[in-house]
Protein backbone atom coordinates (compact mmCIF):
# COMPACT_ATOMS: atom_id res chain seq x y z
CA UNK A 1 0.00 0.00 0.00
CA UNK A 2 1.25 3.34 -1.21
CA UNK A 3 2.08 5.65 1.99
CA UNK A 4 -0.27 8.83 2.09
CA UNK A 5 1.13 12.12 1.45
CA UNK A 6 0.71 13.04 5.37
CA UNK A 7 2.78 10.02 6.32
CA UNK A 8 5.74 10.95 3.89
CA UNK A 9 5.84 14.25 5.83
CA UNK A 10 5.67 12.78 8.67
CA UNK A 11 8.65 10.31 7.71
CA UNK A 12 10.58 13.12 6.19
CA UNK A 13 10.55 12.54 2.93
CA UNK A 14 9.34 14.29 -0.45
CA UNK A 15 5.25 14.91 -0.12
CA UNK A 16 2.98 16.94 -2.18
CA UNK A 17 2.30 19.84 -0.16
CA UNK A 18 -1.23 20.29 -1.96
CA UNK A 19 -2.27 17.36 -1.24
CA UNK A 20 -5.89 17.59 0.17
CA UNK A 21 -5.46 16.21 3.47
CA UNK A 22 -2.71 18.29 3.79
CA UNK A 23 -4.42 21.65 2.90
CA UNK A 24 -7.60 20.98 5.11
CA UNK A 25 -5.15 20.37 8.22
CA UNK A 26 -3.26 23.97 7.44
CA UNK A 27 -6.76 25.77 6.97
CA UNK A 28 -7.82 23.87 9.74
CA UNK A 29 -5.27 25.10 11.98
CA UNK A 30 -5.51 28.55 11.02
CA UNK A 31 -9.11 29.28 12.15
CA UNK A 32 -7.66 28.47 15.50
CA UNK A 33 -4.38 30.52 15.61
CA UNK A 34 -6.64 33.22 14.04
CA UNK A 35 -9.10 32.65 17.00
CA UNK A 36 -5.90 33.42 19.40
CA UNK A 37 -5.66 36.73 18.51
CA UNK A 38 -9.12 37.74 19.41
CA UNK A 39 -8.83 36.26 22.72
CA UNK A 40 -8.39 38.74 25.92
CA UNK A 41 -5.05 38.09 27.49
CA UNK A 42 -6.55 38.20 31.04
CA UNK A 43 -8.61 35.44 29.43
CA UNK A 44 -5.95 32.34 29.88
CA UNK A 45 -8.53 29.43 30.55
CA UNK A 46 -9.97 30.40 26.55
CA UNK A 47 -6.34 30.64 25.18
CA UNK A 48 -5.07 27.02 27.11
CA UNK A 49 -7.96 25.56 25.84
CA UNK A 50 -7.77 27.00 22.32
CA UNK A 51 -3.74 25.93 22.30
CA UNK A 52 -5.08 22.64 23.32
CA UNK A 53 -7.11 22.36 20.23
CA UNK A 54 -4.32 23.32 18.09
CA UNK A 55 -1.31 21.62 19.36
CA UNK A 56 -0.36 17.79 19.74
CA UNK A 57 0.29 17.86 23.53
CA UNK A 58 0.53 21.09 26.12
CA UNK A 59 1.94 20.97 29.64
CA UNK A 60 0.67 23.30 32.53
CA UNK A 61 0.97 27.49 32.47
CA UNK A 62 0.76 27.96 28.91
CA UNK A 63 1.13 31.66 27.17
CA UNK A 64 1.13 33.06 23.13
CA UNK A 65 0.38 36.41 22.34
CA UNK A 66 -1.19 37.39 19.33
CA UNK A 67 -0.15 37.35 15.74
CA UNK A 68 0.64 33.44 16.41
CA UNK A 69 1.53 31.49 13.11
CA UNK A 70 1.68 27.78 12.21
CA UNK A 71 1.48 25.18 9.66
CA UNK A 72 -0.57 22.12 11.75
CA UNK A 73 -0.31 23.24 14.86
CA UNK A 74 -0.68 18.79 15.88
CA UNK A 75 3.12 18.50 15.57
CA UNK A 76 3.60 21.15 18.00
CA UNK A 77 4.44 19.55 21.58
CA UNK A 78 5.20 21.66 24.49
CA UNK A 79 6.13 20.98 28.24
CA UNK A 80 4.89 23.24 31.47
CA UNK A 81 5.12 27.05 31.29
CA UNK A 82 6.05 27.47 27.58
CA UNK A 83 5.48 31.29 26.51
CA UNK A 84 5.34 32.63 22.81
CA UNK A 85 5.87 36.62 22.39
CA UNK A 86 4.34 38.47 19.79
CA UNK A 87 4.28 37.46 16.34
CA UNK A 88 6.48 33.48 16.50
CA UNK A 89 5.68 31.24 13.69
CA UNK A 90 6.55 27.43 14.18
CA UNK A 91 6.21 25.88 10.76
CA UNK A 92 5.60 22.31 11.76
CA UNK A 93 5.56 19.77 8.60
CA UNK A 94 7.66 17.52 11.09
CA UNK A 95 7.45 17.62 14.94
CA UNK A 96 8.56 20.46 17.33
CA UNK A 97 9.25 19.43 20.57
CA UNK A 98 10.05 22.12 23.30
CA UNK A 99 10.68 21.37 27.06
CA UNK A 100 9.51 22.88 30.64
CA UNK A 101 10.31 26.76 30.99
CA UNK A 102 10.56 27.95 27.48
CA UNK A 103 10.40 31.59 26.46
CA UNK A 104 10.00 32.35 22.59
CA UNK A 105 10.72 36.51 22.98
CA UNK A 106 8.84 38.12 19.68
CA UNK A 107 9.08 37.38 16.29
CA UNK A 108 11.15 33.92 16.64
CA UNK A 109 10.53 31.45 13.94
CA UNK A 110 11.15 27.59 14.06
CA UNK A 111 11.05 25.77 11.08
CA UNK A 112 11.14 21.79 10.40
CA UNK A 113 9.81 22.75 6.73
CA UNK A 114 11.67 22.69 3.68
CA UNK A 115 12.29 22.26 -0.13
CA UNK A 116 14.33 20.20 -2.20
CA UNK A 117 17.43 21.73 -3.85
CA UNK A 118 16.67 20.12 -7.41
CA UNK A 119 14.59 22.39 -9.36
CA UNK A 120 12.12 20.13 -10.69
CA UNK A 121 11.33 18.72 -7.55
CA UNK A 122 11.32 22.10 -5.92
CA UNK A 123 9.09 23.85 -9.12
CA UNK A 124 6.28 20.58 -8.92
CA UNK A 125 5.99 21.69 -4.73
CA UNK A 126 7.40 18.95 -3.13
CA UNK A 127 8.11 19.65 0.17
CA UNK A 128 10.78 17.97 2.93
CA UNK A 129 11.42 18.59 6.60
CA UNK A 130 13.45 17.65 9.51
CA UNK A 131 12.34 17.67 13.15
CA UNK A 132 13.51 20.37 15.85
CA UNK A 133 13.80 19.75 19.42
CA UNK A 134 14.56 22.08 22.34
CA UNK A 135 15.39 21.35 25.77
CA UNK A 136 14.03 22.83 29.32
CA UNK A 137 14.99 26.70 30.33
CA UNK A 138 15.98 27.99 26.81
CA UNK A 139 15.20 31.16 26.18
CA UNK A 140 15.14 32.06 22.35
CA UNK A 141 15.60 35.59 21.84
CA UNK A 142 14.31 37.95 19.22
CA UNK A 143 13.96 37.79 15.68
CA UNK A 144 16.02 34.46 15.89
CA UNK A 145 15.72 31.59 13.42
CA UNK A 146 15.93 28.15 14.35
CA UNK A 147 16.18 26.08 10.91
CA UNK A 148 15.00 22.33 10.50
CA UNK A 149 16.79 19.07 11.72
CA UNK A 150 18.24 21.22 15.25
CA UNK A 151 18.11 19.69 18.16
CA UNK A 152 19.09 22.36 21.27
CA UNK A 153 20.39 21.21 24.98
CA UNK A 154 18.77 22.17 28.51
CA UNK A 155 19.45 25.89 30.04
CA UNK A 156 20.40 27.52 26.38
CA UNK A 157 20.14 30.96 25.41
CA UNK A 158 20.02 32.11 21.75
CA UNK A 159 20.86 35.87 21.19
CA UNK A 160 18.70 38.03 19.41
CA UNK A 161 18.68 37.59 15.81
CA UNK A 162 20.95 34.37 15.89
CA UNK A 163 20.43 32.07 13.05
CA UNK A 164 21.20 28.26 14.36
CA UNK A 165 21.62 25.94 11.59
CA UNK A 166 23.48 23.14 13.46
CA UNK A 167 22.40 21.06 17.17
CA UNK A 168 24.07 22.62 20.64
CA UNK A 169 24.41 20.82 23.94
CA UNK A 170 23.26 22.51 27.41
CA UNK A 171 24.50 25.40 28.89
CA UNK A 172 25.23 27.20 26.64
CA UNK A 173 24.81 31.42 25.14
CA UNK A 174 24.37 31.45 21.49
CA UNK A 175 24.74 34.16 18.70
CA UNK A 176 25.65 35.27 15.68
CA UNK A 177 24.65 34.26 11.73
CA UNK A 178 25.32 30.91 11.77
CA UNK A 179 25.18 31.04 15.50
CA UNK A 180 28.13 29.74 17.53
CA UNK A 181 28.55 29.28 21.36
CA UNK A 182 29.38 33.00 22.56
CA UNK A 183 29.55 32.13 26.43
CA UNK A 184 29.19 28.97 28.52
CA UNK A 185 26.60 28.45 31.57
CA UNK A 186 27.03 26.44 34.33
CA UNK A 187 23.80 24.36 35.39
CA UNK A 188 21.72 27.17 37.32
CA UNK A 189 22.42 29.57 33.94
CA UNK A 190 24.97 31.77 35.70
CA UNK A 191 27.85 32.52 32.80
CA UNK A 192 31.25 30.40 33.61
CA UNK A 193 33.92 33.18 33.16
CA UNK A 194 36.99 32.38 30.75
CA UNK A 195 40.22 32.45 31.45
CA UNK A 196 42.30 35.20 30.22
Amino acid sequence: MAKSEFQKMMDQELYDVNDEKLVHDRFAARDLYESLDNIPFRDKDRVTALVKKLFGTVGKNVEIRPRFACDYGYNIHVGDNFFANFDCILLDTCEITIGDNVLLAPRVQIYTAGHPFNIADRTSWLGNGAPVTIGNNCWIGGNAVIVPGVTIGNNVIVGGGAVVTKSFGDNVVLAGNPARVIKRLDAEGNVIPTEK
